[in-house]
């Protein structure tokens, strides 16, 4: 083998192993959680209110909520934009996530 196949070939491995050990991204990188509060307050919140009986809050600190991990928060915040016909792009919909992962869920990044 030649000396730059050799060296090519460490470079690679150095990079896959450097790429391997990198944590993975925390959950809503690119989203903003100050950006998000204000959209659930004003499209959320008053939806919540109407499903359990005053109190916005229940729904996501309830014993037996659906939302186990980053991926269903996500899904979940994708499907009230749907029903409810928000029109939300899916930043604003990672906003959301991360507000709601900031004030209640708190996954680990």
């Amino acid at each position: 083998m030649r000396s730059s196949s050799v060296v090519s070939i460490a470079a690679l491995g150095m990079a896959l192993s450097i790429h391997a050990s990198a944590a993975p991204p925390a959950p809503f990188a690119h989203g903003d959680a100050s950006a998000g509060k204000p959209i659930v307050e004003r499209d959320c919140v008053a939806c919540h209110v109407r499903q359990f009986d005053g109190d916005a809050d229940r729904i996501y600190l309830r014993p037996d909520h659906r939302v186990k991990t980053p991926a269903q928060l996500l899904s979940q915040v994708s499907y009230c934009n749907t029903q409810l016909k928000t029109q939300y792009f899916p930043d604003e919909e990672e906003h959301i996530a991360a507000y709601l992962n900031e004030r209640y869920y708190h996954f680990p990044p």
